[in-house]
C-alpha cells in the first residue's frame, strides 16, 4: 500500500478523534443538563453549524482515504492519485485544526469550538504534520496542475463495470446533446427541448430508482448520483430534470397504494408523466410545520385545493404535481399534512396552466433556467379522490421526510457535476489563454486553483458516492446526505467563482458559459435545504446519535 495512504489513515484517525472532542465540547455547551436546550441550540448556531462543518470535513477525508486505498488495490493509484490525495487532505486538515469556512466570511475557528488545545494536538500528529508540510504545496499542486493540463484525470472507476459504462454512456450523450447547446438556451431563458426529455428518457434517466416491475431500471441512489452528475456537467438543468422524478418515485414507490403505483410509476420512468413538487408557501420556506394550503373533501370524494405555494420547478410543463396540502386545520404542525397526488394538464406558452383553479407566474431568476420557477396560486384546484398518497390522511410530512435523503444526494451529485463544468470550462480557457508569452496554466496562482478545484471535486464527489452507497444498503442516511450535499455545495460554488476568475474580464461577459455556471452553482446553497438548515439538522442528528451511543 502506498505510504501516503497508510498516513492518510492514520490523519483520519486523529481527526475523528479530534471530531469526538468537538461533539463533546457542543454538547456541553447546549446541553449543560444532559439534555438539549433548543434556547441554546439557536444562541450556539454558531458552535453547532461548525460542528457539522468539521463533521462533514472529516467525513470527506474518510471517503477520499477509501477511494485512494480502492484504486491502490485497482492498481489505479498513479501520481495523479497521489497528488490529488495530498493536496485535497492537505488543505482539509489544515482547516479542520485552524479554521472551516462555512461561507466566504464565516470561519469556525477551533477556539470558537472550545477545542483549542484538542486543535493544536491534531496539528502535532505526525501524519497530519505530515500533510500539513507536504501535502498541498506549490510544488504539489503545480504537478497535479501539469497532470490535469496533459488530460489525465484522477481516478473514478465505481467498481462496477455496469455503473462505469453508464457513466461512459451519460458522458457521451451530454457531451453531444447537452454541453453545445446550454448555453443558448440559458441565455434565451428557454426550457431544456422536448426532444432531448424523450432522448434522456430513453436512456432511463427518469426511472433509474423505480423498480422494475414499473418499467424502471431498478437501481440504486449510487447510480442516479453518477447519472445526476454527468447530466450536471454539461448543465445543471439537465440533471435537476431527473430531480422531480426521483422525488416523485420514491414518493409513490414508498407510499403509493398498488393502484397508485400502477398507474404513475410507468408513466414516469417513461418520461410520458413530468412531475414537480409542490411543497415550498411564500412565507414558510424550510418551516414544513407552518404550511397553510388546504385541501378538503368535495361531494364527490375528490379533493379541492386552495393557497399559495412558490419556488415551484418545471410547474407549466409538469403533469404531475406531488403537493402538500394541510388536510386537517385541527391539528396543527405535521400532523395535519397530507400528499396529494394531483394530475394537471401540461401547460404551453400560450397557456401555461389551462387547469381551473390554477394559476401561475414565472419567477425569473439569475440562472438555473432551463426548467422555468413558478409562483402558484390555487383556488379550488380539483384532485381526484384516489389523489391521497396511500390512501391515509395525516401522513404528508413523514412521507416527504423519508424522500430527502436521496434528493439530497442528488443534490450533491449535481453539485459535484457543476463543478466539474466549471473546472472544464477554466482548463480549457486557461491553455488557450496567453498572457505575456504564456499559457495560464504556467501561472502558479492559475495552477494552484486549478489543482484545488480538481482535489476539492474529488473529495466531494468521493463523499456523495459514500452517502449514496449508505442508502442503497437500506440504512439511514440523512446526516451522511446532509454532509454531501453541505460540502458539495460550497465545493461547487468555490469552483465556479474560480473558474470565473482564471476567465478574467471575459469571465464576466455573458458569452462564455463560466458566467452561467456561477449563476447555476449559486443555488445548490439554498435549494434542497439552505446551508444554514442543514448544518443545524447535521449538529443536532449527530449530537442525537452520540447520545443513543
Amino acid at each position: 500500500m502506498n505510504a501516503w495512504i497508510t498516513t492518510a489513515r492514520a490523519a483520519l484517525a486523529a481527526a475523528q478523534d479530534y471530531l469526538a472532542a468537538v461533539r463533546a465540547a457542543t454538547h456541553a455547551a447546549v446541553a449543560p443538563d444532559g439534555a438539549v436546550d433548543p434556547d441554546l441550540l439557536t444562541r450556539e448556531q454558531h458552535r453547532l453549524h461548525g460542528f457539522a462543518w468539521v463533521a462533514a470535513t472529516v467525513a470527506a477525508i474518510e471517503a477520499t482515504t477509501d477511494w485512494a486505498a480502492y484504486a491502490a488495490e485497482t492498481g489505479q493509484f498513479g501520481e495523479a492519485e497521489a497528488l490529488t490525495l495530498r493536496v485535497g487532505l492537505g488543505e482539509t486538515l489544515a482547516q479542520i485544526a485552524y479554521g472551516v469556512p462555512m461561507s466566504a466570511t464565516e470561519i469556525v475557528r477551533p477556539h470558537a469550538l472550545g477545542t483549542a488545545a484538542e486543535a493544536q494536538a491534531l496539528a502535532a500528529d505526525p501524519a497530519v504534520a505530515r500533510f500539513l508540510a507536504e501535502g498541498s504545496t506549490p510544488e504539489t499542486r503545480a504537478a497535479l496542475a501539469a497532470l490535469l493540463a496533459d488530460g489525465i484525470r484522477p481516478y473514478e472507476g465505481l467498481g462496477d463495470d455496469a455503473l462505469d459504462q453508464m457513466r461512459a454512456v451519460m458522458r457521451g450523450f451530454t457531451a453531444a446533446a447537452i454541453t453545445p447547446h446550454a448555453h443558448r438556451w440559458h441565455l434565451d431563458d428557454a426550457l431544456i427541448p422536448d426532444e432531448v426529455i424523450c432522448e434522456m428518457a430513453q436512456l432511463g434517466v427518469f426511472g433509474v430508482c423505480i423498480p422494475e416491475e414499473h418499467g424502471g431500471l431498478g437501481l440504486g441512489k449510487l447510480a442516479m448520483a453518477l447519472v445526476s452528475e454527468e447530466l450536471s456537467r454539461g448543465w445543471i438543468c439537465a440533471g435537476s430534470l431527473g430531480t422531480r422524478s426521483e422525488i416523485a418515485g420514491e414518493l409513490i414507490a414508498e407510499n403509493g397504494t398498488p393502484e397508485q403505483k400502477a398507474h404513475w410509476l410507468p408513466r414516469i420512468a417513461d418520461g410520458s408523466c413530468l412531475p414537480t413538487a409542490v411543497f415550498t408557501e411564500p412565507d414558510t420556506g424550510s418551516d414544513l410545520a407552518a404550511v397553510r394550503t388546504r385541501a378538503v373533501r368535495g361531494e364527490d370524494g375528490g379533493w379541492q385545493v386552495t393557497g399559495a405555494k412558490t419556488w415551484i420547478t418545471h410547474a407549466a410543463r409538469a403533469d404531475l404535481m406531488t403537493m402538500l396540502v394541510r388536510t386537517d386545520p385541527a391539528t396543527p404542525g405535521y400532523g395535519g399534512l397530507s400528499m396529494l397526488l394531483a394530475a394537471k394538464t401540461r401547460g404551453h406558452d400560450g397557456a401555461p396552466f389551462p387547469d381551473r383553479g390554477i394559476d401561475g407566474s414565472e419567477i425569473e431568476v439569475l440562472g438555473y433556467r432551463g426548467m422555468k420557477e413558478y409562483a402558484l396560486g390555487l383556488d379550488g384546484f380539483a384532485v381526484a379522490a384516489d389523489g391521497l398518497l396511500g390512501g391515509r390522511e395525516g401522513q404528508g410530512f413523514k412521507q416527504l421526510m423519508r424522500t430527502f435523503e436521496g434528493a439530497r444526494i442528488q443534490t450533491a451529485a449535481r453539485a459535484v457535476g457543476v463543478a466539474w463544468n466549471a473546472f472544464d470550462l477554466a482548463l480549457d480557457y486557461a491553455l488557450g489563454r496567453k498572457q505575456f508569452g504564456q499559457a495560464l496554466t504556467a501561472f502558479p496562482r492559475v495552477a494552484d486553483k486549478l489543482a484545488l478545484m480538481a482535489a476539492e471535486t474529488v473529495m466531494a464527489r468521493e463523499l456523495t458516492y459514500a452517502a449514496a452507497r449508505a442508502k442503497d444498503k437500506g440504512a439511514r442516511c440523512d446526516i451522511e446526505a446532509g454532509m454531501a450535499k453541505l460540502l458539495a455545495a460550497r465545493v461547487a460554488w468555490s469552483a465556479a467563482d474560480n473558474g470565473l476568475q482564471i476567465h478574467g474580464g471575459n469571465g464576466y461577459a455573458l458569452e462564455y458559459p463560466i458566467s452561467r455556471v456561477l449563476c447555476d452553482a449559486r443555488i445548490l446553497n439554498i435549494f434542497e435545504g439552505a446551508a444554514e438548515i442543514q448544518a443545524q439538522v447535521i449538529g443536532r442528528g449527530l449530537l442525537a446519535a452520540a447520545r443513543a451511543d
